[in-house]
C-alpha cells in the first residue's frame, strides 16, 4: 500500500471526497484526515487521526527502547568488568539493567509525546495556517479510484507520498469496523 497526502482548506470539500471514496470502493479506515481543527472535522463526520497518533509517541518509545539496550548491556558490562557479579551475583545488575531498559523506554515516550509526528512534521506550517490534510492509504489498483475523485475536486492540493499503514493493519480495522456494526 502507498499512503498519498493532500491539502486543503475546504472541510466541506473534504466530506465529499470521503463520500466519493467511500461510494468508489476505498474503505474507511484507509482514508483520515490531519487537522488543528479537531471539532470541524467530527462535525463533518471526518475520519480524524487519534489524538495520540498526531504526537510522536510510538517512534520515541522505540528509540528509547534502544537506548535502554544499550544501556542495559553497559550496566551488565560494568558489572562483569568490576567482579561485581562475584560478590553479589548477578541479581543486582541484572534487576539494574532492567529497570534502565524500562526507564529508557518510558522517558522516550515521553519525550516522543512532545514531538509531532515524524510522517507529519512537515505538514506542521499548514496546520498552523488552518488547512487540513487528507491522506488516504491505497492499492495500486485503486489508484485510478483516487485519481478520478481527486481530479473532480480542484480545491485538493497534491502534497506528495509517504509510507502507507500495513494492509494486514488496515484489513483489521475494516473487519473491526464491521464487528462493531453488527454488536447490539
Amino acid at each position: 500500500m502507498r499512503r498519498h497526502y493532500y491539502i486543503s482548506t475546504d472541510l466541506d470539500d473534504l466530506e465529499q471526497i470521503e463520500k466519493d471514496l467511500e461510494a468508489a470502493g476505498v474503505t474507511t479506515p484507509q482514508i483520515h484526515v490531519l487537522s488543528n481543527d479537531d471539532t470541524g472535522v467530527e462535525e463533518h463526520h471526518l475520519h480524524q487521526v487519534e489524538a495520540v497518533l498526531k504526537k510522536d509517541v510510538v517512534h520515541g518509545t522505540e528509540r528509547g527502547a534502544v537506548v535502554g539496550v544499550l544501556a542495559a548491556i553497559a550496566v551488565l558490562f560494568i558489572a562483569w568488568v568490576t567482579g561485581i557479579n562475584e560478590t553479589y551475583t548477578w541479581v543486582p545488575a541484572i534487576f539494574l539493567s532492567v529497570i534502565v531498559l524500562g526507564f529508557c523506554t518510558w522517558e522516550g515516550g515521553l519525550i516522543g509525546i512532545q514531538e509531532p509526528h515524524v510522517d507529519f512534521a512537515r505538514f506542521q506550517g499548514d496546520l498552523e495556517e488552518g488547512k487540513h490534510i487528507l491522506f488516504v492509504d491505497f492499492d495500486p489498483d485503486q489508484e485510478q479510484i483516487l485519481n478520478q475523485v481527486v481530479s473532480s475536486h480542484p480545491g485538493l492540493e497534491d502534497a506528495g507520498l509517504g509510507s502507507a499503514t500495513p494492509k494486514l493493519v488496515v484489513m483489521a480495522q475494516q473487519k473491526w469496523s464491521r464487528f462493531m456494526q453488527l454488536a447490539p
